[in-house]
């Protein structure tokens, strides 16, 4: 089980009350709701291996060099070296490093990769997986690794993490019309706003899906730009057309990375505490002595 932690911190942030404290009166919403997440998860799917990956720079910048509104509109400050700040809420930023402390003193794996993000951690070691692989997030972008031919699957919360969307091939070309190879081409075409990806103007999902269904991938609707044979009405082949210089660098932005340097680290789930003490002095600090108990309880199991 592959999890995309800032995407489930962020919805535990927004879906536990702020009125969820250490007793100095921090808040710790986003962690103890992070705990539960996890604690349903291996109650509900059992998983033998289970990492929480991170984001180590949520905008790299070789994304950006190929398309610099790669989510500019979430810089809250730029640095010359190093990434990018991303605007979080306030109360939510210091409650980040409260999260990697207790999952590192619980002894569940964490990693992330300078240069990187989380979505390029878990494309790397699905990639890499002997057997099926659950990965847990609530951003759309890691369809593009559904493979059912290897077992590898998205669930995505619809409320919390109790209710899950099973996202297999299926349900792909069902609501898509595309398998997790051709979601790729599909975003690309029609863009992202939350991503800064601008997209074909003019093409939507709709008719990106249409596209893909008649002439195959990406490769191929751009061939069919070149032949005047083919079925593109004349503004999707303007249209296309004009989009050359996106759509050559847009799959590398868009598709996420296989080949990141990766770690050594145990994915096993561990059923004691690697480091108690620690463990116990953060549960006391941050008032998550009823979150930690509970996640430990379920570990136990």
């Amino acid at each position: 089980m592959l999890l995309d932690t800032a995407s489930l911190y962020f919805r535990a942030y927004f879906g536990v009350p702020d009125s969820v404290r250490a007793p100095d009166g921090t808040p710790v919403n986003a962690v103890r709701g992070l705990l539960d997440f996890i604690g349903r998860l291996v109650l509900d799917h059992r998983p033998d291996e289970l990492v929480a990956c991170m984001d180590a720079d949520w905008r790299p910048q070789w994304r950006v060099d190929l398309i610099p509104s790669y989510k500019a509109h979430r810089v809250a400050e730029a640095h010359a070296e190093g990434p990018d700040e991303e605007e979080t809420p306030d109360t939510l930023a210091p409650q980040v490093p409260v999260i990697e402390e207790v999952l590192d003193a619980l002894g569940i794996a964490r990693v992330g990769v300078a240069g990187y993000e989380a979505d390029d951690v878990i494309g790397t070691l699905a990639g890499r997986a002997a057997g099926p692989v659950d990965i847990v997030t609530g951003d759309r972008d890691l369809y593009q690794l559904v493979d059912d031919a290897r077992g590898v699957r998205v669930l995505y919360p619809l409320k919390g993490v109790g209710t899950l969307q099973l996202t297999d091939e299926a349900a792909l070309r069902e609501k898509y019309g595309v398998d997790g190879r051709g979601y790729v081409d599909l975003a690309l075409l029609r863009g992202d706003p939350s991503d800064g990806l601008p997209g074909v103007p003019g093409i939507g999902e709709k008719t990106a899906a249409k596209l893909l269904d008649t002439f195959g991938d990406l490769a191929g609707i751009m061939a069919a730009v070149d032949d005047p044979r083919s079925k593109l009405t004349p503004s999707q082949r303007k249209r296309l057309d004009e989009a050359r210089a996106y759509v050559a660098v847009a799959p590398t932005v868009v598709r996420v990375a296989g080949d990141v340097p990766l770690p050594d680290f145990d994915p096993a789930l561990p059923s004691a505490p690697r480091d108690p003490a620690a463990l116990d002095a953060l549960a006391a600090r941050w008032g998550l002595g009823g979150a930690v108990r509970r996640l430990l309880a379920t570990l136990q199991r």
